[in-house]
């Protein structure tokens, strides 16, 4: 059971730091779920545009049962917005419709960066996110980007087709869209701790009974 299903096209999520591992563990999740379906084919299914360093081996490795899961993820890292931005121009070469998955956390921390000008910061990364955006639509397949920095959320938000809260609590994080909680259950090592709407999305709900109707067929008690 995974605990959040990614749609197509660019679904911004909202991580508590810029060092957040959420993305890892969901873009693994993707590509075990596509394997174990024998969808995994001989070229690169997925891209991931780095930032700040978030693509981290180790931290990859650890959400995997098989390093063979991670066979079709390509990653390149940038160091600036130049070279982020050339990278995203650059991925829609590459792209074909076989990719299952875009990858960009921390997607505008480079654009607020000193070394490009004020007055080039917001055309440069609206023309990253636009393009991201664009490539969700035409490839029907999720683009994940990540930030931790609400000065530019609403540009990126102008971009997203949908956006994720990740909210720590006791449990694990959860997800939340629109108000509303998305996530089912958390792993614990060996176990698995379910939730309401586990339940709900396995077993259905029953209609609240109407108590007359109850009572005219035996099923409420009427105490003395």
């Amino acid at each position: 059971m995974r605990s959040l299903e990614l749609e197509s096209g660019l679904t911004l999520l909202a991580v508590p730091t810029p060092r957040s591992t959420i993305v890892h563990r969901l873009v693994c999740d993707r590509l075990a779920d596509r394997r174990e379906a024998g969808e995994s084919g001989a070229g690169a299914s997925a891209y991931w545009i780095d930032a700040r360093n978030a693509a981290a081996p180790r931290v990859l490795y650890d959400q995997v049962s098989s390093p063979g899961v991670l066979s079709d993820l390509r990653i390149a890292r940038a160091f600036t917005a130049y070279q982020h931005h050339s990278l995203v121009r650059e991925v829609t070469r590459r792209c074909d419709p076989t990719t299952e998955l875009l990858v960009a956390p921390n997607v505008a921390s480079l654009y607020g960066d000193d070394d490009l000008p004020a007055y080039e910061r917001e055309d440069l990364l609206a023309s990253s996110l636009e393009t991201l955006s664009e490539l969700g639509r035409v490839l029907d397949c999720p683009v994940v980007v990540t930030s931790a920095d609400d000065e530019r959320a609403a540009t990126i938000d102008d971009y997203a087709r949908s956006t994720i809260e990740c909210v720590r609590t006791r449990e694990g994080v959860r997800f939340e869209t629109d108000g509303e909680a998305v996530t089912t259950g958390y792993w614990h090592g060996t176990y698995w701790q379910t939730t309401i709407p586990y339940w709900v999305d396995c077993c259905g709900t029953v209609d609240r009974l109407d108590p007359v109707t109850a009572a005219d067929r035996g099923l409420l008690e009427v105490s003395a």
